[in-house]
């Protein structure tokens, strides 16, 4: 049975036009059943990665709603096929075909093997072969990216450590994406977390604890809080979006008696946004902020550090969560769940936050889209009102 979140995240409109309500994108200017290349990257195959992947694409929407493109390994998702009876038929690729890119097929599932290395898959267990598959599915699918035929990327779980290598010393996908992605213009990444109405970025991410402090400076908390401003209005459709921000210290420092860091650092520079017009608001003490359900008030929440946010959000939304990359030139969600080896290979992992971030993946490559004709639209506004004042002057 369909959940609310699910109803909530299906995009677009169907051939009998359901949904259409929740649609901006000007179909003059697209073709109403554009249907983006999705690349999957499998993860960790030992994890429940593949199982939530399979169940997804089971839903008979997702290809009517894209196309999906999964990087990884044909023999593991034929290992999982049998061992959970799930009814799956894909078209077969390599990765090392030089026509890949043209070869896909948009009425099917696809699958492009990234590795000749041997695969034996061990559900439940942490092992270095595991790993590898994981790290050559990620490279696989970024290439894609980079080469521009994927049009967007949800990534399953990896294990942190087993995929560290030569080419992946990073603490995970959000930092490998954006040095990958990195240019004059992008240098930074958000990591944002999403159910429903319900978005959290973190200034910090995976950096331990006592080194929070340190990073907590202007300058972070600014090109965080930029990225989710621009990420609302381009990736969620908000032209005015409300952002809150997160005290650092207990009750939000108490006007400096338990830390300095807020009348020093975050007051100020709420003001100075205030001052640009963007409406955002705080510092809030986490604990009451969450407690007394202030979130709802807000189009984005940006926390200090990585569990001021991710607990209070997983609380909510365990299970239907989706991690959004926002700042980078592309699209890149993933479920809000790691590998789960507990439960791997046991038919019992729940698919729902994966679904979402493949539903979230398609919605926002059409969001972008929107968001760029209409400042084309805005700019020839623009320049159409200048060459009439000039003409007037003439």
């Amino acid at each position: 049975m369909e959940n609310e979140h699910s109803k909530s995240y299906y995009p677009f409109e169907s051939d009998n036009g359901s949904n259409s309500e929740n649609l901006n994108f000007h179909t003059k200017e697209r073709p109403k059943r554009f249907r983006p290349k999705i690349g999957i990257s499998m993860g960790d195959f030992n994890g429940i990665g593949i199982e939530v992947i399979l169940k997804t694409l089971t839903d008979t929407r997702v290809l009517e709603l894209c196309v999906p493109v999964i990087f990884g390994a044909a023999r593991v998702f034929s290992h999982y096929k049998r061992l959970l009876n799930i009814d799956f038929t894909f078209q077969q690729h390599f990765l090392d075909d030089e026509n890949l890119a043209t070869s896909i097929h948009d009425q099917k599932i696809n699958i492009v093997n990234c590795s000749s290395a041997k695969i034996e898959v061990e559900a439940g267990k942490i092992t270095a072969e595991a790993g590898a598959g994981a790290l050559a599915a990620l490279e696989g699918a970024t290439k894609a990216m980079q080469e521009g035929w994927i049009d967007a990327l949800v990534t399953a779980p990896i294990n942190k450590d087993n995929i560290q290598s030569e080419t992946f010393n990073f603490p995970g996908h959000t930092e490998y994406l954006t040095e990958k992605f990195s240019t004059n213009k992008v240098k930074d990444s958000l990591m944002f977390l999403v159910h429903e109405n319900l978005r959290v970025g973190v200034v910090t991410g995976h950096i331990p604890l006592h080194k929070v402090p340190e990073k907590v400076t202007e300058e972070a908390i600014s090109s965080k809080l930029n990225l989710m401003l621009h990420s609302l209005k381009q990736d969620f459709g908000i032209p005015k979006p409300t952002v809150a921000l997160l005290g650092l210290n207990p009750h939000a420092g108490e006007n400096g008696l338990l830390g300095s860091e807020e009348k020093e650092i975050i007051s100020p520079l709420i003001e100075k946004f205030r001052q640009k017009e963007h409406l955002v608001y705080g510092p809030f003490p986490s604990d009451g902020f969450f407690g007394a359900k202030e979130y709802e008030k807000f189009d984005g929440i940006l926390a200090m550090y990585h569990d001021q946010g991710l607990i209070p959000f997983k609380t909510l939304a365990f299970n239907e969560g989706i991690n959004f990359t926002a700042g980078l030139p592309v699209v890149r969600t993933s479920p809000d769940h790691g590998t789960a080896y507990g439960i791997a290979g046991k038919n019992s992992a729940d698919e729902s936050s994966f679904r979402n971030a493949l539903f979230l993946a398609i919605d926002t490559v059409k969001s972008r889209i929107d968001f760029e004709i209409t400042n084309q639209e805005k700019n020839q506004h623009k320049q159409r009102r200048k060459e009439e004042r000039k003409r007037n002057r003439g």
